[in-house]
């Protein structure tokens, strides 16, 4: 762990020097050169992630492949926005809107004598076992995680932002990052200010991002695979996860009990863990069936009201543009 941390940091240290720096002092942000070591680092993550992707992931697709691909087009629009979560710029946004408000607020509390909570002060010793600490704040988090995905597929304002995700139909080991960039902001600004809740260093909030996206892009892949039995209830598989992503019965319940036959199906679902399975086997919202289906939402498939199949676009500013006509029912 000690000689992996050390390894990253003189990467890290060398980026900044070399790349961010002088760039930064040339657009004129040598006030805030913290803030850019720090994107260093998230670069430098991207990177990696990118190379395991490229060299892991992508082969195993390739040679499991659930479905044939048998549309790039989309696949290309999900690559880009994966580049623009992964190499830091939806990091740099999140900075410029989110961070310094949540630093003003934090900064606020600590003046009048209000001390954030510190998570690993609870189990003495604990700052002295970097991996157990780790694992600890990535529980923590994967439970946020878990509420937070189950948020969005409650609240029907919410789902009108997150169903942008669900719409590929041609998944693949770039789809994690498909989102709305309203959903993600809401996403990320909560497990933000959690962080800054429970003491979480900013090194050890990169690390617990990455194990989340480059595991969150593995469940994500084209890839028929599943962990057994036991190692299914351990973390989430792509079986897992893409069930979670089928039509018809990931994202939504079936209500039988009140509903009228005639409308039998609303907004819940299955397998929301984002790492680990047991908060759906905690909650009863766990599928552990062997399946493959094909992915997407109902109303791509099945006409609504109108008659007609809705239109998720198909480009980047074209889906941002139609989530935010469906937020406000326009779409």
């Amino acid at each position: 762990m000690e000689s992996l941390g050390n390894w990253f940091d003189s990467v890290q240290q060398w980026l900044f020097e070399s790349v961010m720096q002088p760039l930064m002092f040339h657009v004129g942000l040598g006030n805030v050169l913290e803030a850019g070591y720090e994107a260093s680092g998230w670069l430098l993550v991207g990177v990696l992630q990118l190379v395991v992707i490229l060299v892991v992931i992508g082969p195993l697709q390739r040679l499991w492949p659930v479905e044939p691909v048998t549309d790039r087009a989309t696949i290309r629009t999900d690559i880009l926005y994966t580049l623009i979560h992964r190499l830091g710029l939806f990091r740099l946004g999140l900075f410029l809107a989110i961070d310094p408000l949540a630093d003003d607020l934090f900064g606020a509390l600590r003046v009048a004598g209000i001390n954030t909570f510190q998570l690993d002060g609870v189990w003495p010793g604990i700052s002295d076992m970097p991996w157990v600490s780790l694992l600890m704040y990535l529980v923590v988090f994967d439970f946020v995680d878990y509420w937070i995905h189950r948020g969005q597929h409650h609240f029907e304002w919410w789902w009108r932002l997150h169903s942008l995700h669900h719409a590929q139909r041609q998944m693949t080991m770039w789809s994690d990052n498909r989102n709305h960039l309203l959903d993600d902001l809401l996403r990320d600004t909560i497990l933000v200010v959690v962080a800054q809740l429970i003491g979480v260093a900013p090194g050890q909030f990169i690390a617990i991002v990455a194990i989340t996206q480059l595991s969150e892009s593995f469940q994500h892949a084209n890839v028929r695979l599943w962990f057994g039995r036991w190692g299914e209830r351990l973390w989430v598989s792509p079986r897992f996860h893409r069930l979670h992503h089928s039509v018809g019965i990931g994202h939504e319940t079936i209500k039988r009990m009140n509903g009228p036959p005639e409308d039998p199906v609303v907004l819940g679902g299955h397998n929301f863990g984002v790492l680990l399975p047991w908060w759906d086997v905690l909650m009863r919202t766990a599928n552990f069936e062997l399946r493959y289906d094909p992915t997407g939402v109902r109303d791509q498939v099945e006409p609504g009201a109108n008659g007609q199949l809705r239109d998720y676009g198909s480009g980047f500013w074209s889906q941002q543009w139609r989530g935010v006509l469906r937020l406000f029912g326009k779409a």
